[in-house]
């Protein structure tokens, strides 16, 4: 299975206190719980909130975008090193 930590989206709506158009990053993939062959991914986006999106989910709301190297390498640990990461800088947008 190929990661999907890294990957770049566009969200196609406002949420999470998000704007449309806002650029997110997937930190963290997860066996998707509809569908446990895919996959699903939490996404952080630039106010530092963040949220998990089941395939089917992914394609109401994100649109992929590419790839970011930089990112790729992320360990997910927990949403307390997520948020302490994000405070600090990690993610540039």
């Amino acid at each position: 299975m190929l990661s999907m930590v890294g990957a770049k989206f566009k969200l196609l709506r406002p949420m999470l206190g998000a704007n449309e158009g806002d650029i997110g990053y997937v930190f963290n993939q997860y066996e998707d719980f509809d569908d446990r062959t895919a996959i699903g991914v939490q996404v952080i986006f630039p106010n530092g909130n963040y949220d998990g999106f089941s395939v089917e989910e992914q394609g109401l709301y994100l649109e992929h975008q590419g790839y970011c190297l930089d990112y790729a390498g992320y360990e997910f640990k927990n949403v307390i090193q997520v948020s302490r990461d994000y405070s600090q800088g990690f993610w540039e947008w």
